[in-house]
């Protein structure tokens, strides 16, 4: 055995011990970072060729490994901008640079722009939302994804576009007989107009019902909107298909100089009975001019901004991403990881779906170190620093008994 060898075998004891002693201090020093993952120390042995009668030592050599794919426990806050993933998946962020990256660290507030960033500085990302329509997610890349903003519009009105009205026909009426219901709408500034709808009956299971504009009606030629052939069979069951309705817009209203858009009405609950006329609750999309009073994340990430008035107005949908080995990615600095060899293509996609985990509004993933564990490990490994320190000094002390031996 060289003496210089026992030295050397020795010496990697001891760096590798400091090697798992820094990680030790990086998981305690982090103990209670959001959405940190404990690093830890993996050591394997390092053997070098042997001869007959002489017998080389070897070492030991470390690899860091993140366990990333371990949850932290969840804490509850009293913002709604923060946000923890229940189960598998990474925010996807962009850095001051314009690169992206995955992270857990959920601690999301608002800058000056509107953008919702994280304690490191990195801002979300999110694909626009459009009523009705479902955003496209690319499965293999970030292309199409925009920073979550929230910047206050001020006061804020929308026109209305949709909605539904039913009614309980009376089958016993007589021919000619008319019925009056009415629904409130909103045109494009906010300001609350009444439609009429008037259902006349015109023979044996067969109505009309028209749509006028209150303000502006004057039988038979002005605020005549629509009007729609209503036909029922023998069970009282509406049979006109499709069971909509579109209005005429009005452009330039009188006194605002607004404009009351097409309204597309669904009638499927009017029905033929018989019983007094009975009209059905109606709805209707749209509102008057509001201020925004707060936002709201829904568990599949759905970003909505609330008005004074309760409306509830979607924005964004936060994307999720993961890879096939969330162990092997890259931590980078501001606890956010980065695509590594081993880890794995990125797949993205939403919060509930897949292997993706439901998004906590409200609501931080907190840090996953162990610090009663972190502090056992650090008691092992001074020790095992001490051991091999010895080795390294007995080796230097044979040393000096093997140069003595000239003298």
């Amino acid at each position: 055995m060289s003496l210089y060898g026992m030295m050397r075998t020795g010496g990697s004891g001891m760096n590798a011990q400091a090697n798992r002693l820094g990680t030790v201090a990086e998981n305690i020093a982090n103990a209670n970072t959001t959405g940190y993952k404990r690093a830890s120390t993996e050591f394997s042995s390092l053997i070098l060729p042997t001869s007959n009668g002489a017998y080389n030592s070897g070492g030991v050599e470390t690899k860091v490994r993140y366990s990333i794919s371990e949850q932290g426990p969840t804490t509850y806050t009293t913002s709604g901008t923060d946000l923890a993933i229940n189960g598998g998946g990474f925010f996807i962020v962009e850095g001051a640079n314009g690169a992206n990256f995955l992270t857990r660290a959920g601690a999301f507030t608002q800058n000056g722009d509107g953008d919702l960033v994280n304690s490191a500085g990195y801002t979300l990302m999110g694909y626009e939302y459009k009523e009705g329509v479902d955003p496209t997610v690319v499965v293999n890349g970030f292309d199409g994804l925009k920073k979550v903003n929230l910047a206050s519009d001020g006061l804020v009105a929308k026109g209305s576009t949709k909605g539904s009205m039913g009614a309980t026909l009376n089958s016993g009426d007589a021919v000619g007989t008319e019925s009056t219901t009415s629904l409130k709408v909103f045109d494009s500034q906010g300001n609350a107009r009444l439609l009429d709808f008037v259902y006349e009956k015109t023979g044996p299971n067969a109505w009309t019902v028209e749509v006028r504009d209150r303000a502006t009606y004057a039988a038979p030629s002005t605020g005549v909107l629509k009007t729609q052939a209503l036909t029922f069979d023998a069970a009282g069951k509406l049979t006109t298909t499709p069971a909509t309705l579109t209005t005429a817009a009005i452009s330039n209203l009188p006194g605002t100089g607004a404009n009351l858009g097409a309204i597309t009405i669904d009638f499927t609950k009017t029905q033929q009975l018989g019983r007094e006329f009975t009209p059905e609750a109606g709805t209707i999309d749209g509102s008057a001019p509001s201020k925004v009073a707060g936002y709201q994340i829904d568990k599949e990430g759905v970003v909505y901004v609330k008005y004074e008035n309760g409306t509830l107005d979607p924005r964004y949908r936060v994307a999720l991403a993961t890879v096939q080995s969330p162990d092997n990615l890259i931590p980078q600095s501001g606890n956010v990881y980065s695509q590594g060899v081993d880890s794995g293509v990125i797949i993205t996609g939403f919060a509930g779906s897949g292997d993706f985990g439901s998004i906590q509004s409200g609501a931080l993933e907190g840090s996953n170190v162990d610090i009663a564990n972190e502090l056992t490990a650090m008691i092992e490994s001074q020790r095992s620093y001490t051991a091999n320190s010895k080795v390294f000094q007995t080796g230097a002390d044979l040393l000096d008994v093997l140069v003595n031996l000239k003298r």
